[in-house]
């Protein structure tokens, strides 16, 4: 099967609650609950097209919610991003966030009811690691017997040690100069000797860019030491067997995959070192790294990862080819670039990071990326992933609170999206454009797994025979046994008229026998007879923001 990934912001994917109050707590604007994702809607999830639900923001992060009357340590405002807080700043990695449960106390029943749902709907379950830093208030109070804090036995009056789980800066207490003040009431947030923050900013007084709600964890690389950054890996850093420990733990409860934070600023040793332990006890799990430079990719391939972001390559390049700032034709030049990696590369065009395609930022229509969808699930054999919200054309238009109006679907607010809601709890309520969308990206990502030529045939690209369509089309061809697949995308707003070439090699390739053929459009469910692999070119015509899928039986 091709990994179909659908992300789901927790928090926010069940909250049918539409108050919708900037900057509005908990109970003013609520919250989505795991229990809200039930059997039905995991159905309808899986119908979709998908193979994978990757539940973000489940393992318990800073908020300004209080919960000390269920025994979960009071966060300090200053150091939580929003009313209900960034889900990387991680407070314990042993336990469930309290904001998704419908009874706080049996928080991890829940998930763990959540996760068998998952797994009964014919799903698996990829949830977030966060190995490289933590909320600055960590603290877990869910950690199993005989298991240290982190920071627990830390010598803070050594900036650097393989021992300590974190940095410190001799002395000095933290100076936020003000930063989220306006989140705090009384005493300002105190924390002396100041720890690294978590962007690897190694100063006692971060700004508003970095990442000032966290601290930066320590796997035994010295960042400022006499001579540079140096390594330190043995003994194995303290840091290594408590996060490995983390791992196992929820992979004993069912997970199917991790998806790793910023992979890449932890070292590609340790995951060497990490995985290699939990594959041994559980050889199907899955590990997906946010790596942004395409240097270390096959450094972290090699170190245990099964897929990467291709954030820097194809997505930059395929939405850039969406806002008519690139040729189409570029599009082969990111694929070559990872070629001899192919399989291990994920393909999206919108997460949590990103900007929403139907926002003002990016195309502000979703039906102008329908080129890139069609280009990204089904030209490689490698896994795709959605963003809730995505199937419908959420426009992420909102202000909602901590983020502001910038086209992403806030991570920091209490929230809820009409889209989802209509598209999973009141269907009644869609309107004609999220069901179009629906339709589409159901038919194209069903359609990804159900052509064995799409899922795991051989591929090859027909742009070098057809730079004349360069600009806004983009062709290629899949084949498996005698099923072959000719898809030709059109990126313009306009409709395309153009005779496509198919190389003598590719021909060569797939062994085509040259002769007429009657082909199926998959799209258009038209029948078309013609000598498409013989010694001509082949008349096109292509609706706009649109393609041709030609399916052949040789």
């Amino acid at each position: 099967m091709k990994p179909i990934i659908y992300q789901v912001f927790t928090r926010l994917f069940g909250n049918k609650n539409t108050t919708r109050k900037e900057n509005g707590s908990l109970d003013e604007n609520g919250c989505g609950k795991m229990n809200d994702i039930t059997l039905r809607t995991l159905k309808r999830i899986k119908e979709l097209g998908v193979t994978h639900i990757w539940y973000t923001g489940v393992i318990r992060h800073a908020t300004q919610t209080d919960y000390s009357a269920n025994g979960i340590p009071v966060q300090h405002p200053q150091v939580v991003k929003g009313k209900a807080g960034s889900p990387y700043a991680i407070t314990d990695y042993y336990d469930i966030d309290p904001d998704l449960a419908v009874d706080v106390d049996s928080r991890m029943a829940e998930f763990e009811a959540l996760i068998e749902r998952t797994h009964k709907a014919g799903l698996k379950v990829i949830m977030d690691f966060v190995p490289n830093h933590v909320a600055r208030e960590y603290h877990s109070v869910c950690k199993p017997s005989g298991v240290k804090d982190l920071g627990e036995d830390d010598d803070t009056t050594k900036h650097f040690s393989v021992e300590n789980n974190f940095y410190y800066l001799w002395g000095h207490p933290l100076d936020l100069g003000g930063l989220n003040e306006e989140s705090a009431e009384g005493d300002p947030y105190v924390e002396n000797p100041a720890k690294a923050t978590g962007n690897d900013q190694f100063s006692w007084c971060p700004n508003a860019n970095d990442w000032y709600e966290t601290v930066k964890l320590n796997y035994g690389i010295d960042y400022c030491d006499a001579g540079g950054r140096s390594e330190h890996f043995n003994p194995i850093p303290d840091t290594w067997h408590k996060m490995t420990d983390i791992l196992l733990f929820w992979a004993k409860k069912g997970v199917d995959g991790f998806r790793c934070d910023m992979a890449e600023m932890v070292p590609a040793a340790f995951w060497s070192w990490a995985t290699d332990k939990v594959k041994f006890v559980y050889p199907d799990i899955k590990f997906i790294g946010e790596v942004y430079n395409p240097s270390e990719y096959r450094n972290y391939i090699h170190a245990g990862f099964d897929w990467l972001y291709d954030k820097v390559g194809m997505y930059d390049c395929v939405r850039d080819v969406i806002c008519g700032r690139r040729r189409a034709g570029d599009i082969t030049y990111k694929w070559q670039e990872t070629d001899d990696i192919r399989e291990h590369m994920l393909y999206f065009m919108e997460n949590h990071d990103e900007q929403r395609i139907a926002s003002d930022f990016f195309a502000g229509d979703p039906m102008k990326a329908v080129p890139g969808l069609i280009l990204s699930a089904l030209m490689q054999s490698n896994p795709f992933m959605l963003y809730a919200g995505q199937e419908f054309g959420e426009r992420g238009m909102d202000k909602e609170g901590f983020s502001g109006k910038d086209g992403r679907t806030t991570i920091f607010d209490y929230w809820s999206l009409e889209s989802i809601r209509h598209g999973y709890y009141s269907r009644k309520d869609m309107t004609d454009e999220e069901k179009r969308m629906e339709g589409i990206y159901k038919f194209i990502l069903n359609l990804a797994n159900e052509e064995k030529a799409l899922r795991e045939g051989d591929f090859f690209d027909l742009m070098y025979m057809n730079q004349h369509i360069a600009d806004k089309q983009f062709a290629f061809m899949r084949q498996a046994g005698n099923e072959n697949m000719l898809v030709i995308i059109n990126f313009s707003g306009e409709h395309a008229f153009f005779d496509l070439e198919i190389p003598e090699h590719a021909i060569d390739y797939f062994g085509i026998e040259k002769k007429q053929y009657t082909v199926l459009d998959l799209l258009s469910n038209e029948e078309i007879t013609t000598d498409v692999y013989g010694a001509h070119a082949i008349k096109m015509d292509v609706a706009p923001y649109a393609a041709r899928i030609f399916k052949m039986k040789l």
